[in-house]
């Protein structure tokens, strides 16, 4: 069932400092007892450009930490809970890790759970097991599970916990059998190689329904979102280079893509509605909306799969007028004139198909990230947001070779001239990008002005 898309009026996301500062609190008494793991904090800043508290997925405190006021803390400062063994607090106006207070049932090696316990998320338990030579015994979870957790470095009443998820959000094992770990696998596979190349769109997206249909019939919606992303990533990381330095980077500590904020598609006005529908059968739900101005002529509707821990940004060109109207579900009609969006469609094709996302937003340190890629032959544009609480900027755009029936078709119709077709052909035009993302005190938003200029910068026009 298709979700109502709300005004953007119904998001009126601020920061949260003192929720922050709370967060931040725990994490440094943590940080003050085990030195292994501020060891490795460092080399998360030094070595990838991001920061220990962006992967950091929850907290456990035993039942006697600060007992009688951590829970005053927690919800005086916006945290919510219901009841339940353990208490799991959550923050419904931030991003901010869940705060779990109690004795955590998964960790059999440890069932008292004394420890005051720092998980983190990574994307591949036995990877990072590797890297940091944990033994055998430190893993939870069969392989292809949804959950899987290994400890590390349990030092002084403290442990840290590596934690992959996959569309999995609760703190006790899935009970998954062997058919269906092998069933993921393959449809992981399927996903990864499904053919986008489709010219007939609306084709190419009933062909990839019908393969989450599969999917979601066999291992239910949110695993299947998890799995059809990972996969999203892998094909966008194939045609990205600074995607493919800072993977490298982030792998070499185990971590993978776990600190992503946000994937970004751009669409066709034909193709928008298709896209919203497909995005809905994985479980997406409809937040807030953007409208960038009539100069950019471009709008996105926001989306986010809380189980798969997924946000969409998906981008379309737009009139002033139809910011007030259902625009994700209702068919756009034919527009003579492309904007930014809809002319990077008509020259790579949609992002849902052969182009692939325009970019993957991650959360890092943001001055350290552009420093260490620019190091790495990897350069930033100027950033388009610089507020106290949200930073964001572009790697350099990748240019993507054009199809020269795409080019043609888009000089036949006026949308570039014969001096951008020549351009084209030879240069090739903008295709994807990296974004460096750094949030504090827990935004969650994003900068409507900013992003207006950062995608008049992006037009291939403008290259």
């Amino acid at each position: 069932m298709a979700s109502k898309s709300p005004d953007a009026e119904s998001f009126q996301w601020e920061p949260q400092p003192a929720a922050a500062a709370l967060v931040s609190r725990l994490i440094d008494q943590f940080l003050a007892i085990n030195d292994d793991v501020v060891r490795l904090a460092q080399r998360m800043h030094v070595e990838t450009g991001t920061r220990l508290n962006d992967w950091v997925d929850s907290i456990w405190l035993p039942k006697s930490f600060e007992q009688g006021s951590i829970e005053k803390n927690l919800a005086e400062v916006g945290f919510e809970t219901e009841e339940s063994s353990p208490q799991v607090w959550h923050h419904p106006g931030g991003i901010f890790p869940q705060i779990v207070i109690g004795p955590v049932a998964l960790l059999d090696w440890n069932e008292k759970n004394e420890n005051l316990t720092l998980a983190i998320k990574i994307n591949d338990v036995a990877h990072f097991a590797r890297i940091h030579s944990l033994d055998e015994s430190r893993l939870l979870g069969q392989p292809g599970s949804r959950l899987r957790v290994a400890s590390f470095s349990p030092q002084q009443d403290t442990v840290l916990v590596a934690i992959e998820r996959q569309g999995w959000q609760d703190l006790t094992m899935p009970t998954e059998t062997g058919e269906q770990i092998a069933l993921a696998a393959r449809h992981h596979q399927q996903l990864a190689v499904r053919n986008r190349s489709s010219t007939a769109t609306q084709s190419g997206f009933d062909f990839c329904a019908n393969m989450l249909r599969q999917a979601i019939d066999d291992l239910g919606t949110d695993w299947a979102c998890h799995l059809f992303f990972a996969a999203e990533r892998t094909y966008w990381m194939s045609r990205n280079f600074a995607a493919r330095v800072q993977y490298d980077r982030q792998q070499q500590l185990g971590l993978g893509w776990a600190n992503h904020d946000h994937h970004t598609y751009r669409s066709s006005r034909s193709c928008f509605h298709l896209l919203i529908g497909v995005l809905e059968q994985m479980g997406f739900q409809c937040r807030e909306r953007f409208y960038a101005g009539q100069e950019a002529g471009w709008g996105a509707q926001v989306l986010e799969q809380p189980q798969a821990g997924i946000i969409v940004f998906a981008d379309v060109d737009l009139s002033p007028e139809e910011i007030s109207a259902d625009f994700s579900h209702q068919p756009l009609p034919h527009r003579d004139q492309l904007g930014t969006v809809g002319l990077w469609c008509a020259l790579h094709g949609e992002s849902f198909l052969a182009a692939g996302m325009h970019h993957l937003e991650c959360q890092f340190d943001f001055d350290a990230a552009r420093s260490q890629l620019a190091e790495a032959g990897v350069e930033t544009m100027a950033p388009f947001t610089d507020f106290p609480f949200l930073k964001q900027a572009f790697t350099q755009g990748q240019m993507w070779p054009v199809e020269p029936d795409r080019i043609e078709a888009a000089l036949a119709d006026g949308h570039i001239s014969q001096k951008l077709a020549e351009q084209f052909r030879r240069e090739g035009a903008l295709g994807s990008h990296l974004e460096i993302l750094e949030r504090n005190d827990g935004y969650k938003g994003f900068n409507q002005t900013g992003v207006s200029d950062i995608i008049l910068r992006t037009d291939p026009r403008n290259q």
